[in-house]
């Protein structure tokens, strides 16, 4: 199946879950204190609905404007803009009835469930699949910076190790090129010293300016050669498969980084090359060095577990039963919210740059992997959870955020806005929805046209 069709599906899927489950955060509160829900909608309706049925005193349905759902709840000015229904007398059942502090409920309902989801997603991945990952602090000689413009700007060379960010121990390797994007101060480890340096301002910047080298640090692994390639100028060298390069003439080799700039030094000319045979034979044997600096071989790599058994570093390995997947799942949500909010105050702060990172469906689909795999799509899912409950809350009038900000201005001074300003900070709230929603889709338009 196409890698983009099946992208388009999890993205869906997961929306329509997601959005489904935010609403019921807004319907049972409602249900519970009595308050009529008019529409359940998954997407927007907009003139027509793809479906639509009336059970009880509710329409439930599915629109065909795919940017949302939504409740539609009585006695409430929100994007239906029903100032019809509200020049009449309230009725009991109507939201606006009801007391400030359920109406509080019923709006934060939405997000609190979006909280929840994504806990009760980590915990389910936590005792299901355990936790595994390369322990950051073991790397046996520091990481390899395979873009130096990148590590020049960020400060680091390679065979470093980055022990912490933010004065927070880093655990995972995997993870901590997403970590640094957003923080401020890395803590590096290098020739037995350490020490601290500043993350500069603009970084996240340069990473966005080429999202295909975001992943500037790598594992330093050995010269392994697989086979020789077709055209080779060395078609008829005795490398052999599994082959591992342990000195390029006199100069002692043990990663792939360490080669490179000896086939530069050494381009076009012959070299003598000492290998570990498969067997453990150590061999030198004569060989040329290609006008691309190259020995016209591909590269061979050995399993993680070799990777581990050789030394290079070490794979931390976590089973949960379900009592220890609880503390587990909640810790990964409180942390991904926590680092969310991180990048949101870097978007928010035009001097980092960070505004240019940000996208919209397209992006969001990008998220989830070219194949299906259950683990990466409620990976995805509960990231997403967390991304829908922290933009809803904001305080921007016709999201749920501006709802809870004009409810707790009522409870503290004990005054309700009037209608009339509702209105009008509804319409303002919708405007900005749409201008950011075009800025994000437009940033991804940009980048497809650009790339």
């Amino acid at each position: 199946m196409n890698p983009i069709l099946i992208k388009t599906i999890q993205f869906f899927l997961s929306l329509s879950l997601l959005i489904v489950l935010h609403e019921l955060g807004h319907f049972i509160p409602a249900k519970i204190f009595k308050t009529r829900v008019e529409k359940f909608y998954l997407f927007f309706d907009v003139k027509f609905s793809l479906f639509k049925k009336k059970i009880g005193e509710t329409v439930y349905g599915i629109g065909w404007l795919p940017l949302g759902g939504y409740v539609k709840i009585s006695g409430m000015i929100d994007e239906s803009m029903d100032t019809e229904a509200m020049a009449e007398e309230p009725k009991e059942w109507e939201f606006r009835s009801k007391p400030a502090w359920q109406r509080l409920i019923i709006m934060l309902g939405g997000v609190t469930v979006n909280f929840i989801l994504a806990v009760i997603i980590y915990i389910g991945m936590a005792w299901s699949y355990g936790d595994e990952y390369i322990s950051a602090t073991s790397l046996k000689d520091g990481f390899w910076v395979t873009e130096q413009a990148i590590g020049d700007k960020l400060g680091v060379k390679t065979g470093d190790l980055i022990v912490a960010i933010d004065g927070v121990k880093v655990e995972r390797f995997t993870s901590m090129v997403g970590t640094i994007a957003y923080g401020n101060t890395i803590t590096i480890k290098r020739d037995g010293r350490t020490f601290d340096q500043e993350i500069p301002e603009d970084f996240i910047a340069k990473l966005i300016e080429d999202e295909d080298k975001m992943r500037f640090l790598a594992l330093r692994q050995p010269f392994i050669i697989n086979e020789i390639s077709e055209g080779s100028v060395n078609k008829d060298t005795d490398f052999r498969k599994n082959d591992v390069v342990l000195k390029i003439n006199d100069t002692d080799v043990t990663y792939l980084d360490q080669v490179k700039p000896l086939l530069e030094e050494n381009k076009e000319k012959d070299i003598q090359v000492t290998l570990k045979r498969e067997d453990g034979a150590v061999e030198t044997i004569a060989a040329k060095v290609s006008s691309e600096a190259t020995l016209g071989v591909a590269l061979g790599a050995m399993t993680m577990q070799q990777y581990q058994d050789e030394g290079y570093f070490k794979i931390e390995k976590v089973n949960y039963s379900f009592i220890e997947s609880i503390p587990a799942g909640i810790d990964k949500g409180i942390k991904t919210l926590s680092d969310y909010i991180k990048g949101m105050k870097k978007i928010f702060n035009p001097s980092t740059g960070a505004y240019k990172g940000v996208g919209g469906f397209a992006a969001i689909a990008g998220i989830f992997p070219d194949a299906w795999n259950w683990p990466a799509f409620w990976s995805a899912t509960a990231f997403i959870s967390i991304i829908l409950a922290f933009m809803n809350i904001l305080p921007i009038p016709a999201l749920d955020g501006g709802h809870v900000m004009f409810l707790l201005y009522e409870m503290i001074t004990g005054r309700k806005p009037s209608d009339k300003f509702m209105e009008y900070a509804q319409m303002t709230g919708f405007f900005i929805l749409i201008a950011l929603l075009l800025f994000a889709n437009g940033n991804d338009l940009y980048k497809w046209i650009t790339k």
